[in-house]
């Protein structure tokens, strides 16, 4: 779960249709330089002449399709949510929570640094702010069924916010990696696992239930 998905709350993303053959092809190419571009060089060194030579397509095939930078780096978001990634499913809510805090922390801390460009990127372009909200949601909504399985499992209170609980579990690898920069610390995806699944677990996100639901 990484930015590598802002829509208003609630909104629902566009509807992607998928290309095939030489066009699916060459967008690989162009997005995987895209990538790479970032890691080397930063947003400031992103540019779509640099992006194009390194995929090896004209220019133009770049400028027609994408347009700037900021187009680029929103399909690059937007590709990440056509995967089939699903959170870990161990049998406990503390464990699915640390094992997503493990991706993430691997995520973050990979060289180079990919996912960490993404998100400074974001904050310089329009159109990758944008998406970055939309594989966020993505992401949120995908995660929310750990949540759920803890539930009828009687870890945690009916009516328990999935949405609250994922951000308590996750905000520390990103505060502690991209905030403070701390090194990295293989016992922190537990911890901040273990704090949130404490938490929950004694209601601190439960929702007091609707009038329909008395």
């Amino acid at each position: 779960m990484t930015p590598t998905d802002p829509e208003p709350e609630g909104a629902s993303p566009p509807t992607r249709r998928r290309p095939g053959g030489r066009t699916a092809r060459i967008r690989r190419q162009v997005l995987d330089a895209v990538l790479a571009e970032l890691g080397e060089h930063g947003y400031d060194g992103l540019t779509t002449d640099t992006v194009a030579a390194r995929a090896g397509v004209h220019r133009t095939t770049v400028y027609r399709r994408w347009g700037d930078v900021g187009g680029l780096l929103a399909d690059v978001l937007d590709a990440a949510s056509d995967d089939d990634w699903q959170p870990p499913d161990t049998g406990s809510l503390e464990a699915d929570l640390t094992a997503l805090n493990q991706e993430i922390q691997t995520a973050l801390t990979a060289r180079p640094p990919i996912v960490t460009a993404l998100i400074a990127a974001s904050f310089r372009s329009e159109k990758a702010a944008h998406a970055q909200q939309r594989l966020w949601e993505d992401r949120y909504a995908r995660c929310e069924i750990v949540v759920g399985r803890a539930v009828r499992r009687g870890e945690l209170p009916p009516h328990t916010d999935a949405r609250r609980l994922l951000i308590a579990a996750t905000a520390p690898l990103y505060h502690h990696l991209v905030l403070l920069r701390t090194p990295l610390d293989p016992q922190l995806p537990g911890q901040a696992a273990r704090t949130a699944a404490l938490a929950a677990g004694a209601g601190a996100f439960a929702e007091p239930p609707s009038a329909g639901d008395t």
